[in-house]
């Protein structure tokens, strides 16, 4: 059973669900080499038992003694948590089914996406191996005055690589909670990664990550 933290609470959220919600800033759709802007959400999902938590350690998975992949890359993104059982929801309402937010990592084996890409293949060994999905503690939603405007970034080894801000979304958080709940049925504990800005690299092991989400709340973690 993985738990996440609610910062400044002894509560803890158990994580159920994790969405996650791709090509969704179009400064990152710019560093690929189709460069198409989605119709409507891309939706892929990643196992409750990828999940890190601050401080944690992220790694290249080794099969018979080899690492998979060649290259582990960070991308930031801001989470929506899920306070209640969620199904067919409309935007207007769609705040009312969020119990807070939290800032993690998507970390992705670029390469072995590229080949999943390629060969028409689900992104799931890319993006829901072990320590792929690292996560803050939680803030409650009341402690955000407006989740369409939020700042956040990442900083490798001190250097910031990446900044965003929620206003830039494509889709933004209603729409987001919108599509989804109207596909599958959310509930408690779902976590919904709503995408990464431009400035994704490639990590090393030693590279210290640190994400943030305002002043709010942050991540740490180190490649292993």
């Amino acid at each position: 059973m993985i738990e996440l933290n609610i910062k400044d609470s002894s509560e803890k959220v158990r994580v159920n669900n994790i969405f996650c919600i791709g090509k969704n800033y179009v400064d990152h759709i710019h560093e690929f080499a189709n460069p198409e802007i989605p119709k409507e959400p891309v939706v892929f999902m990643k196992p409750n038992t990828s999940v890190i938590t601050n401080n944690g350690k992220v790694g290249i998975p080794e099969l018979n003694g080899a690492k998979i992949s060649n290259d582990l890359q960070n991308e930031v993104e801001v989470i929506i948590v899920i306070g209640k059982d969620t199904h067919k929801v409309s935007k207007e309402n769609a705040f009312d089914h969020i119990s807070g937010y939290a800032i993690g990592l998507d970390l992705t084996l670029r390469d072995i996406q590229a080949y999943e890409k390629s060969k028409g293949l689900p992104w799931t060994t890319a993006k829901g191996f072990y320590s792929s999905c690292a996560v803050s503690d939680i803030i409650t939603k009341d402690k955000i005055s407006n989740p369409l405007d939020i700042n956040f970034g990442l900083e490798k080894n001190g250097e910031k690589i990446q900044t965003g801000n929620t206003s830039l979304m494509i889709f933004n958080i209603p729409t987001i909670i919108n599509y989804l709940s109207h596909i599958f049925k959310l509930v408690e504990g779902d976590l919904i990664f709503t995408g990464t800005p431009s400035g994704i690299s490639t990590l090393h092991s030693g590279d210290k990550l640190h994400a943030k989400l305002e002043d709010l709340v942050d991540l740490n973690v180190q490649v292993e």
